[in-house]
Formats: structure tokens, C-alpha cells, sequence
């Protein structure tokens, strides 16, 4: 795909979704790293229904540490992995509180020195909470990248890496979000909603059906 071709998304996607953020539920740079923890493996919503709860009553890694491991899990059991995750999060806090004075780092080395926290929820806070032209590699992401030609690589690391290198500096903030978006809605897994796709003409996947008047 050539530059031009990829410039040609990004200014689609900016256009259909001016302002993107993420789906998740959250206030203050603490708020998204504990619901990043508790996303892996689960959906947003599934996520944003456990912190809608739990953070009125405990939204700082003292208060969390305050409710206990079984107090935590009460409002995170419907979660998949609830225990492991409980686990990392309360283990978090206490470095957070230890470490950081309670505040949310804001170096990719400091937070993946988190438990529970690894090269993706560290590139989701430093691009959503702390504004860093970073580019979080998920499973929707790593999907449209190789799919539509925009960014392709056999790992996350690899599709990371050249998205990074490759996206237009005027849309690398925003890349992530608009392309989870794009694999979420529209370019889902098993039949993509290629009729409804605003790249549709600029996308490289074979297996894509095509507009009418393309």
C-alpha cells in the first residue's frame, strides 16, 4: 500500500469519527488503567458494568486496597479471569502507592512494571490518558492492519511497529482508536460489513465484496 493510499484512510476515518476515544468508562488516568487490566479477554461493556459500580465506591489504589482481594472481586466476579485480574490489580495499587505516590506513571517502562500490565495496556494509557502518539496492536486492530494492506506483520509487535512507522504523524494519536473502531463495527472477524465500509474502494482484502460503483 502506498502512502497515499494510506494517507486516503486515515483522512476517512477522521472524517466519519472527527474525535475518537475508547468505549471505556473512566475519569482519571487511574480509572483507565484498572479497567485496561480488567478488559483483557472481556468486552467493554461487560467491563464498563463492573467499574460502573465499583468506582463510586472505590476509584484510587488506596480505596481498592481498603475494599480486600474478596471485596474486589464482588464487583469484578462477572468478568472473565476475575480472579487473576483482582490479583494484579490489588498488586498494582500497592506498587502505585509504594512507588508513584498513587499516581498513574507515565513511562512505557514504569507501567509495564505493573502487574497485569503489558506492552498494550501500556500503549492504551499513554495514548488515551496521557495524549502519545502510541498505537495499541489488539485483535481488531492486528485484524484491519493486515486485512485492508494498511499495516501488515505475523505479530502484534511487528504490525505495531510499522503502523507506527507508516501512519502520517497528523493521525498517529488518533490511529488507534479509529482502527479498534473500524475492527469492532465494521471489519469484524467473520463477515466483514464491506457495503457499509467508507475505505471500501482503498482496502487490498481479497475476500471483500465490492461497492456497486467501485
Amino acid at each position: 500500500m502506498n502512502n497515499d493510499k494510506r494517507t486516503e484512510i486515515y483522512r476517512r476515518l477522521r472524517a466519519q469519527n472527527p474525535q475518537p476515544t475508547t468505549e471505556l468508562n473512566y475519569r482519571t488516568p487511574f480509572e483507565l488503567l484498572i479497567a485496561v487490566i480488567l478488559s483483557a479477554q472481556a468486552t467493554d461493556v461487560g467491563v464498563n458494568k463492573a467499574t460502573d459500580k465499583l468506582y463510586p465506591v472505590a476509584n484510587t489504589p488506596a480505596a481498592i486496597l481498603e475494599l480486600g482481594l474478596d471485596g474486589l472481586k464482588n464487583y469484578i466476579k462477572t468478568i472473565g479471569l476475575f480472579n487473576t485480574k483482582a490479583s494484579n490489580v490489588m498488586k498494582t495499587c500497592r506498587l502505585l502507592l509504594e512507588e508513584h505516590d498513587g499516581e498513574v506513571p507515565r513511562t512505557r517502562a514504569e507501567l509495564e512494571a505493573l502487574p497485569g500490565v503489558g506492552r498494550k495496556t501500556a500503549n492504551v494509557i499513554l495514548n488515551t490518558a496521557f495524549g502519545e502518539p502510541t498505537i495499541a496492536v489488539d485483535t481488531h486492530i492486528f485484524r484491519v492492519s493486515n486485512r485492508t494492506g494498511l499495516a501488515k506483520g505475523k505479530t502484534p509487535l511487528e504490525v505495531e511497529k510499522r503502523l507506527t512507522r507508516l501512519t502520517p504523524a497528523e493521525f498517529r494519536k488518533d490511529a488507534h482508536h479509529w482502527l479498534i473502531l473500524h475492527g469492532r463495527y465494521t471489519c469484524i472477524a467473520r463477515k466483514p460489513k464491506c457495503m457499509d465500509c467508507v475505505i471500501n474502494d482503498l482496502c487490498e482484502y481479497r475476500g471483500k465484496s465490492v461497492l456497486a460503483d467501485s
